[in-house]
């Protein structure tokens, strides 16, 4: 973010779905649901006890996910009537492996209806508590078995008080926009990135509106004044990373490294101008592919949205941006494709390769601040030393407001999606700097590679990077990290003895809200 043969939609047995997904990652899964499981099972309600919210011990977000159950498919139905301020109509069918014995379960959901609840096809009795949706089925689930959650639900774009996120309403329709803890306020889920999924999109719309979702289409049946369009994802997904776009859109495609298709979403009145900025992405995936390897899924593309967001957001296969960005003058050229670098980073680290809890969200964000600062200063010659320079300056000060990197503090009651602070941008990304001034650029470079590699399409923490940065230069690299993440002040930086950390005169970075952007330098 910035202030990123086809699986089967509704798998019938386990044995299905084994054959549907790649061996590693099935077992992945399985061996971290259950890690998971077993560390929140304390957790679990006896079946007497009051319904209430539940989560699997997030320090940054205590209620968001759910113990008791792996998810392992969404198929999710939205009808649009063409109006944005008004509910859509929404069914939620969820396919999932329960990790313990349930008498009932807790789904994410704050912000709908409910009108009925299935368990594996029969009828069940819900309630709300907190920001859950608490189901009791018939018959209790037994550990270890398949089962299949069916909810039939409004979606509301309008955004209740206090509520950050989940729909974005745009002059022309929606789209989304899920990170961190906001993908319940569209649909009934495991809302923790800890819970990848694939994805199954059916969104039913007037006939003059197009739609896009991550992934692939699958098909556009049109019945009558309306088309269902369908679109499948052949990777795992987290729920914050969840896009649909429905407007009077353009879909312009291309075609990227290796044969890679790229599709981008505009307004139709601009693609025009708006294509010379598009025409960049396959060159951008490129160099990025030569830096960590190759793109890690089925297609990718820009949403371009007229919407007044003050961030841009790296949903899975197809990053949403504010059309803004790209027609304000102001922008200069380097510094509008170092945002698009942005984004596109994300695609392997955050993406591909999801942050197993919140606070470990500055390896989501360092890395594409890494990756936007090195194209700017390979591409536009902006020296990355300078910045990070700039960064060192302020680092103490950011550490104090907001946290050391990798345990930043809590949000602020109503500002949920506070986590997002410079903290774990560009002070993040100083501490990349400074491993590869620790390690070398040769060891680094080699480090970034295979990070994405051995973790894709699953999560990762930062006990696995610093486990992994040991490994790779050869040395205990502990002390080194436990200092640069987690002290309240920065320490040295490597080769640059002169680098102070001191109050600024002036904010060079600004706070990013919600992942807003830095005014160009």
């Amino acid at each position: 973010m910035l202030l990123t043969p086809r699986f089967r939609a509704r798998p019938e047995s386990p044995s299905a779905m084994s054959r549907s997904r790649p061996r590693s990652w099935v077992s992945r899964r399985r061996k971290g649901a259950a890690l998971f499981a077993s560390a929140v099972s304390v957790c679990l309600l006896a079946a007497a006890a009051p319904a209430g919210p539940l989560g699997v011990g997030d320090r940054l977000y205590p209620y968001l996910g759910n113990p008791g159950y792996d998810v392992a498919a969404y198929d999710l139905s939205f009808t649009y009537s063409g109006t944005n301020d008004k509910p859509l109509r929404a069914v939620t069918t969820i396919d999932a492996w329960t990790t313990a014995r349930l008498d009932r379960l807790n789904l994410d959901f704050a912000h709908g209806t409910v009108q009925s609840v299935e368990v594996d096809g029969r009828p069940a009795v819900f309630t709300s508590a907190g920001e859950d949706l608490v189901v009791t089925p018939e018959r209790p689930l037994a550990e270890g078995s398949w089962t299949r959650i069916t909810v039939r639900h409004t979606s509301d774009p309008v955004p209740a008080e206090d509520q950050d996120g989940g729909w974005v309403r745009t002059s022309d329709g929606l789209a989304m926009a899920n990170q961190a803890d906001a993908a319940h306020l569209v649909f009934p889920c495991n809302d923790h990135p800890s819970d990848k999924a694939m994805f199954t999109f059916r969104i039913t719309a007037p006939n003059d509106y197009t739609v896009v979702a991550n992934g692939l289409p699958a098909g556009a049946d049109r019945v009558g004044r309306t088309t269902t369009w369908t679109y499948r994802t052949q990777h795992p997904m987290a729920t914050e990373l969840a896009q649909v776009s429905i407007g009077r859109s353009t879909v312009l495609h291309r075609e990227g490294p290796h044969g890679l298709p790229v599709r981008d979403v505009v307004p139709s009145g601009d693609r025009e101008a708006l294509e010379p900025w598009l025409a960049r992405t396959p060159d951008q995936i490129a160099w990025l592919e030569s830096k960590v390897g190759r793109f890690p899924f089925e297609t990718y593309g820009v949403l371009m949205a007229q919407a007044s967001t003050g961030f841009e957001l790296e949903t899975q296969t197809l990053s949403l941006f504010e059309e803004y960005l790209f027609t304000e003058p102001a922008y200069p050229t380097w510094y509008v494709e170092s945002i698009m670098v942005h984004e596109l980073s994300h695609q392997w680290f955050g993406d591909s390769v999801s942050p197993r809890t919140w606070s470990d969200v500055w390896l989501n964000e360092g890395h594409a601040t890494w990756y936007e600062e090195l194209y700017a200063e390979e591409k536009a010659d902006r020296p990355m030393a300078d910045r990070m320079k700039a960064a060192y300056t302020a680092s103490d000060r950011w550490r104090e407001a907001g946290g050391p990197p990798a345990r930043p503090k809590p949000p602020a009651p109503g500002q949920k999606i506070g986590i997002f602070r410079p903290n774990v941008y560009d002070g993040a990304a100083l501490v990349l700097y400074a491993l590869r001034q620790e390690i070398g650029r040769p060891a680094f470079e080699r480090l970034e590679r295979i990070w994405v590699r051995e973790h894709r399409d699953s999560t990762a923490g930062t006990a696995d990077f610093v486990r992994l940065a040991s490994a790779v230069s050869g040395r205990d690299l502990s002390g080194f990290f436990k200092a640069w993440l987690y002290g309240e002040k920065t320490p040295p930086m490597p080769g640059h003895p002169d680098w102070k950390p001191t109050e600024p005169v002036q904010r060079t970075v600004r706070a990013r809200p919600a992942g807003s952007r830095t005014t160009p330098r």
